[in-house]
């Protein structure tokens, strides 16, 4: 037999005859066959593989710009207004500042892949197929997102930046706690209506949800003390007004920049709710403090007339 030739049945030795089980196995394979009658019937009519059916039209499709999930209305994201929530409006700000076009997406934090907001799906690859999505880029990623799109990011060099950033993030937010989730007129006319309402119309589900909004912030305020003073809430937010006002002074951005940073839209998310009416604010102590200064006002009114069309 010549080398690497693959041996004819014929020169083989005579097959064993089949086991027990191997005649098992055939009996079964004969039982699923399908009947001679039922094989020539589809022969006659083979069987067609259709194509897959189109998504349904709500379905989310691939947009050709990136999409920033954010807490906000449906008519407000069609209209590219504030979203209602600081997290969100800090980095929509930002990627407003920064010239990154984007669209504006109602979510909230069960879709998100870290479970908050705000986060954001660069645009479909035109080469990817309708089924394969890109991976979302989180808010402390959006900074170099911007930059890898080679955008221009001012960011300031003055060695107070993280003084005054700390008075943004836990003295206003605190007070921006209380009043929004912990005054009760403002949680019944503000919290309420954007995070409650919109959930559910079922009136334990409301009840919970607003339990665990509640809690959650009381939560927050206990890690920094040990039992929540209201005046002192609202003293240390006005003491931040003040210091934040001193800092800008007469200048159009914070620390004398030429355009507007990432400090800027960490201000604005606070400034452009508190001064919001149609929010519907009843309690206004910490919308009073900030009316106080006028040069905060003005700011938020040059950020909100020039990257938000003045919303």
């Amino acid at each position: 037999m010549p080398p690497n030739k693959i041996p004819d049945n014929k020169d083989e030795a005579p097959p064993p005859a089949q086991s027990s089980f191997s005649q098992q196995t055939s009996k079964v394979r004969n039982f699923f066959s399908i009947p001679a009658p039922v094989k020539t019937l589809f022969d006659k009519v083979p069987v067609l593989t259709y194509p897959s059916n189109e998504l349904p039209q709500r379905a989310p499709k691939p947009a050709r710009i990136p999409s920033l999930y954010v807490f906000i209305k449906e008519e407000d994201a069609a209209a590219g207004r504030p979203s209602y929530n600081p997290s969100c409006l800090k980095w929509q700000a930002f990627l407003n500042i920064a010239g990154v076009n984007h669209r504006l997406v109602p979510s909230s934090n069960h879709a998100s892949p870290t479970g908050v907001l705000p986060f954001l799906l660069p645009a479909a690859n035109s080469s990817n197929s309708p089924q394969e999505t890109s991976a979302p880029i989180i808010s402390n990623k959006l900074i170099k997102y911007a930059e890898k799109l080679g955008k221009t990011v001012v960011e300031t060099s003055s060695m107070r930046y993280e003084a005054y950033q700390s008075l943004i993030d836990h003295r206003i937010r605190s007070a921006w706690l209380y009043t929004l989730y912990l005054e009760p007129l403002n949680f019944s006319a503000v919290a309420y209506q954007l995070y409650v309402s919109p959930n559910s119309s079922n009136p334990l589900v409301r009840a919970s949800i607003s339990h665990q909004l509640r809690s959650a912030a009381e939560a927050e305020l206990l890690k920094h003390t040990s039992i929540i003073d209201t005046d002192d809430l609202y003293s240390e937010a006005d003491k931040a007004f003040e210091a934040l006002s001193i800092l800008l002074g007469g200048d159009s951005w914070f620390f004398g920049c030429s355009t507007p940073t990432l400090f800027d839209a960490s201000i604005f998310a606070y400034t452009q709710l508190l001064l919001d009416d149609e929010l519907g604010w009843k309690e206004k102590k910490l919308c009073r403090a900030l009316r106080r200064r006028a040069n905060l006002v003005q700011h938020r009114e040059r950020l909100l007339v020039k990257y938000f069309g003045g919303s």
